[in-house]
């Protein structure tokens, strides 16, 4: 009993000093932090809200990409505000924009203060304390404490775990250690104290590259970074590893890279099914956020298996055609930002002597020219009532790595 009550007594004392600490770095930092807002010029009313903090003594704010995306997208519609933490409102400009890492760079055009955020040299140790500011659903500026957990495993790109409460409107708000340093930037959450952020490196990294990156428009600057985040993402699948993993009386690609996760699913319980059938999805948790209609840079492979045996040729090649109709692109994007998908037919045989009719779709990307999002799906010809669909979805890619990509998927689906 004596213990427990020791043991309860130093994590209240914990919990006092955690409170304490946070109430200290709130009331030093208040007057640098703000809610960012996107006003509809044509209605005068929010449209959406989050937070940001002041990273220099000239005005500059740090915040999230997503939360001033409107703007980014439809500058005529759009105006940035901010509201400071004694209710003082006015304009931001957009100066710059990280939409791989999902952060932006806007600006007070006036009445700044000196007082601002400094970028932590150090990465915290895991298990440190830390306080999440922001503003989370209009409620007003708050602190959350919380514990850092290291980064994200099974992402492409870096993201920091939080134990501590993100919640909507504390987007784009700092995550400070004890010396009220900034080691993190919040971005989303999946609830139940699970936090994710954005390290801090990455803010100091457009920080770093500010000069560089305003020189060129807002949409030159996305079209820099997706072409050189999806040059770097197939480049480090291309380069790994393909193993050969049996998938019922075939052989279906397993990349080798963490962050494609896999999941499967079989009719096996049900033996008196028309059809058996099995299916694989691999995919990418991970994407580039544009708008809110419109996401890009993710990879993600499909593969189904069916056999029957009590059914006709023909009523199976119907039930087999429904599975091929339903293959679509895995990401969102509307008309205003791409074109029409073209579609190239052929009938093509691997290797591994699989004999396909196969269908590579293209679509264009309207605004970052030279971007595209590739679909390609391939039907089994060859083995009566048995057959294999095999399916891929690249987003946001340049055309000479679809092409390496498409040619090691091909090859890489076959008959045992």
């Amino acid at each position: 009993m004596t213990r427990i009550l020791i043991i309860l007594l130093s994590l209240f004392n914990f919990s006092l000093h955690a409170t304490e600490q946070a109430q200290q770095i709130f009331a030093e930092m208040a007057p640098s932090l703000f809610q960012i807002r996107l006003i509809d010029k044509a209605t005068g009313e929010k449209s959406t809200i989050g937070s940001g903090f002041q990273i220099s003594e000239d005005g500059y704010i740090a915040t999230n990409y997503h939360v001033i995306s409107g703007f980014a997208q439809h500058p005529d519609k759009y105006i940035i505000e901010y509201e400071n933490h004694i209710g003082e409102k006015g304009q931001l400009t957009l100066q710059t924009v990280d939409v791989i890492n999902d952060l932006a760079i806007v600006r007070l055009e006036e009445d700044y203060q000196p007082q601002y955020f400094t970028v932590s040299t150090t990465t915290p140790t895991k298990g440190e304390e830390l306080y999440s500011l922001g503003n989370p659903h209009d409620l007003g500026m708050i602190v959350v404490p919380g514990t850092y957990n290291g980064l994200k495993k099974e992402s492409f790109n870096d993201r920091i775990h939080f134990t501590g409460s993100v919640n909507p409107g504390m987007s784009g708000g700092p995550v400070v250690n004890r010396f009220g340093e900034v080691v993190g930037i919040n971005v989303a959450s999946s609830g139940n104290q699970i936090g994710f952020l954005i390290p801090h490196q990455k803010l100091a990294a457009l920080i770093n590259q500010f000069e560089e990156q305003v020189a060129l428009t807002i949409d030159q600057q996305i079209t820099a970074q997706l072409k050189k985040n999806q040059s770097e993402l197939l480049t480090d699948i291309l380069s790994s590893t393909w193993q050969s993993k049996a998938f019922a009386t075939a052989s279906i690609p397993k990349t080798g890279v963490n962050y494609i996760r896999c999941w499967g699913n079989s009719n096996a319980d049900k033996p008196n099914a028309l059809i058996f059938t099995a299916v694989t999805n691999c995919q990418m948790e991970d994407y580039v956020y544009l708008s809110e209609n419109f996401n890009t840079s993710t990879v993600d492979m499909e593969f189904h298996y069916l056999s029957a045996e009590d059914i006709s040729s023909t009523r199976f090649y119907q039930i087999y055609q429904k599975q091929i109709n339903r293959a679509v692109a895995s990401n969102r994007a509307g008309k205003e930002d791409v074109s029409e998908f073209e579609c190239q037919h052929d009938i093509t045989e691997n290797q591994g002597n699989l004999r396909n009719k196969s269908v590579l779709c293209v679509r264009a990307y309207k605004k970052y020219q030279g971007l595209f999002d590739v679909m390609y799906i391939a039907a089994s010809i060859d083995k009566g009532n048995q057959a294999i669909v095999s399916h891929f979805t690249l987003s946001g890619v340049e055309q000479e790595l679809a092409q390496q990509f498409n040619k090691k998927f091909m090859e890489s689906v076959k008959w045992n």
